[in-house]
């Protein structure tokens, strides 16, 4: 007996798969394959897949090395494998990124393969892009047919914080392609209670986690509680597949842990981050806890710190309910958010009466939403009340549920649209996009103006067609949900075509143009969150400048779009005598890509090295472990990616790791390890370097970049070189030959 083939127009062919449809002989259904698959699904979804790779690949070069920070240990990685296995900065391995090292080892697979270059660096990040698409279409498509995947996943890669961060070197990339396999396994164990799927999805939590730690297992209370409630097999069985889960979880994510936890720490790299040289330490407190509460030892300001927390969310962005819809952050996600949650009150209302998940396909469809909408809604509400470092790329994280909502939705009301609560929900939502659409291409002052009330116009317009459509038939309905559908996109379009335009670089990095009252742009490492720098860090003399807007934004926006007057002297900032820059006397010399201390003193974004600098690294390089040490991993970054030797970031990324001591680094001194030290950068409470002997600063453990408890180890060597090492300026920037001392000063002992 063969099952009918359900119409073209249908959402949901092929949808349950404990009852698959019997091959059918060709031709017998007009408009379908053999297999019961419209004809127009492969195309599309071939189209589909290389739409997303021309996205994500179009001017990838431009952006260069990107986030310095990481490329330099990709660069470690594909020249020592033990700074590949533990995300070492250098190759000569004297401390890891503050991250552990999974997202780093594709990356650093292409350099060995290919060369280094930001193409090789970026296009596993890209292709990553690709696969999230991929996966995302298969999961949708299992339950709601190929049109809802087809929606899912263009509305996933227009989403613009994920053409940004598909296109960059950041860990998020490979934990959003994760975090979607694993709602994937999930969706896949539930259809007949299947162990093995569970079993995969606790794998790839496990590598999630060594990707980006904690936040891999945001998602993971919904999703147990949804297969230990919806699952069809006994209890029992559920409870003991979840433990299996787990225990899979473990292995994935602990072996190394387990590693280098047990490694003697005298031969393996500090592990940046932490203040005691301990993973665990690192998961539990910088990187885990600590962004919630903002308790976060060894970051930027220090740790806890007064006012840091509370509904303000100290410097990193007022906390709360609406904070995903802010000016700085709903540029980059929120342009379908709502869409997805009145979809997922949808779904969740048609769905509710049904059998549990593969009793009936209403069950299946219904734990769909609760898995997708439970993973979005736990998400949300982390990052939307957590009181840590926040940045408005974590949310790359939520755009496979925000799509798979979307697409689900849509595809269900599609199919009872001849319904009154359908059509009008359908067109309700889709006049809310509109809207929301309108309202933040407004926030951009002079980008695009036509494109705000075009799209207003034409999504007010579908959404009273979609209202009659069932009465006027349906190839008027398929026109309305056409025009619907682009103006819901067109906004997020015109922000990813933005974004792939410009090249994107610095720790801190945002999609689209320069927003009134956040930032955007080309994300040059010198925007923090809510429009507020982080406590402890003061901008002396900074000057309030013009509205930011265009297209494009630039490195002179400051958070709310205001400029910061750059080219101001003296106590300008960030050239001025602040918290931050150098003493030059032109600022520029100390912003992102000038010779002197960048972003905020080489904090988010590195100096430019000089072909002079360059030079003297790679002079008789082979005969020390580090061709020179530099405060931060920022500007160790630069030299090291300029000249391809070893640089050692003292005190890791913002110089308060206590890596490496004062009596470790003179011990490295004395056997003849380090060449030079290039002055300035990431320091605590310190003016920056401007070329001139002696103008690093001496700064204590406390304020500014790099406070905390380590910040004073960095500031106790550099001045213990500079009271024994004489200085000399090559390329604009101060080195000291550590193989030389002083006349008088002796080596040290």
């Amino acid at each position: 007996m063969t099952t009918a083939v359900p119409p073209m127009d249908s959402p949901f062919p092929e949808r349950a798969p404990t009852a698959p449809t019997a091959p059918t002989a060709p031709g017998s259904a007009a408009g379908t394959t053999a297999a019961g698959r419209p004809r127009w699904e492969r195309p599309a979804y071939a189209a589909l897949l290389l739409a997303t790779a021309v996205l994500l690949l179009w001017n990838l070069g431009a952006s260069g090395y990107a986030n310095s920070f990481y490329s330099a240990a990709v660069q470690a990685g594909s020249e020592s494998w033990k700074a590949f296995f533990f995300g070492s900065s250098d190759a000569g391995n004297s401390i890891t990124v503050d991250k552990p090292p999974a997202a780093l080892w594709p990356m650093a697979l292409s350099v060995r393969l290919f060369g280094l270059g930001g193409w090789q660096i970026l296009v596993p990040q890209a292709l990553m892009g690709v696969g999230t698409t991929a996966v995302l279409y298969a999961a949708v498509r299992r339950h709601f047919g190929p049109a809802a995947a087809l929606i899912s996943g263009t509305v996933f890669a227009l989403t613009p914080v994920a053409a940004l961060m598909f296109r960059f070197n950041n860990p998020d990339a490979l934990l959003t392609l994760l975090l979607t396999v694993t709602v994937y396994c999930v969706l896949r164990a539930l259809e007949g209670a299947h162990t093995k799927w569970l079993v995969w999805a606790g794998v790839a939590v496990g590598f999630a986690f060594l990707t980006k730690t904690l936040q891999a297992f945001v998602i993971l209370p919904p999703l147990a509680l949804v297969y230990a409630v919806c699952a069809p097999t006994r209890l029992r069985r559920r409870l003991g597949q979840l433990l299996l889960a787990g225990a899979a979880m473990v292995v994935a994510g602990g072996w190394w842990v387990a590693i280098v936890e047990l490694w003697p720490a005298s031969s393996r790299p500090y592990i940046g981050g932490s203040q005691n040289n301990s993973f665990l330490e690192l998961t539990l407190g910088y990187n885990g806890l600590g962004r919630i509460n903002g308790n976060e030892t060894g970051s930027v300001g220090g740790g806890a710190r007064p006012g840091g927390g509370g509904a303000g969310g100290g410097g990193w962005g007022e906390t709360g309910i609406d904070r995903l819809f802010s000016a700085n952050i709903g540029g980059q996600i929120s342009w379908l958010l709502p869409a997805a949650l009145v979809m997922l009150v949808t779904g969740l209302v048609i769905t509710w009466r049904a059998r549990r998940a593969a009793d009936s396909l209403e069950g299946m469809a219904r734990a769909a939403f609760l898995v997708w909408g439970g993973a979005l809604l736990i998400t949300a509400l982390v990052f939307s009340y957590m009181q840590g470092i926040f940045h408005e790329y974590y949310t790359v994280a939520l755009a496979p549920f925000v799509a798979a909502l979307v697409g689900m939705g849509v595809a269900m009301l599609w199919e009872e649209r001849g319904g009154r609560a359908a059509a009008l929900t359908l067109s309700a939502t889709l006049a809310l996009t509109a809207w929301w659409s309108c309202v933040l291409l407004g926030r951009s002052s002079g980008y695009l103006p036509w494109l705000r009330w075009t799209v207003l116009a034409a999504g007010l317009v579908a959404a009273a067609g979609l209202l009659v459509g069932a009465r006027l038939g349906r190839r008027f309905a398929l026109g309305a949900a056409g025009l619907g559908l682009a103006a819901s996109l067109a906004g997020p379009l015109a922000y990813c075509l933005t974004t792939v335009d410009s090249p994107r670089g610095g720790s801190i990095v945002t999609a689209g143009p320069a927003v009134s009252g956040g930032r955007g742009g080309m994300g040059m490492g010198m925007r923090f969150g809510g429009g507020e720098l982080p406590p402890g860090m003061t901008p002396q003399g900074a000057q309030p400048g013009q509205q930011g807007g265009g297209p494009r934004g630039g490195p002179g926006q400051f958070p709310g779009g205001r400029g910061a007057a750059v080219g101001q002297g003296g106590q300008g900032f960030p050239g001025g005598q602040g918290a931050f820059g150098g003493r030059g006397a032109r600022g520029t010399e100390n912003f992102p890509g000038g010779p002197g201390g960048a972003g905020f003193g080489g904090l988010l974004n590195g100096t430019k090295a000089s072909k002079e600098a360059t030079a003297a690294l790679r002079k008789d390089a082979g005969k020390y472990t580090w061709a020179a040490a530099a405060v931060g991993a920022q500007n160790a970054a630069s030299y090291q990616l300029a000249s391809g030797e070893p640089v050692m970031p003292i005190g890791g990324f913002n110089g308060s790791d206590p890596s490496p001591t004062l009596a470790r680094f003179q011990e490295y001194v004395r056997a003849g390890k380090i060449h030079y030290f290039i002055a300035g950068g990431a320091r605590a409470g310190g003016e920056g370097q401007t070329g001139q002997a002696g103008a690093t600063a001496r700064g204590g453990a406390g304020g500014g970049p790099g406070g905390g408890p380590g910040g004073g180890t960095s500031s106790a060597i550099t001045s213990w070189i500079e009271a024994n090492y004489r200085s000399t300026t090559i390329g604009g920037a101060t080195f000291y030959d550590l193989t030389a001392p002083l006349n008088g000063a002796s080596a040290p002992s």
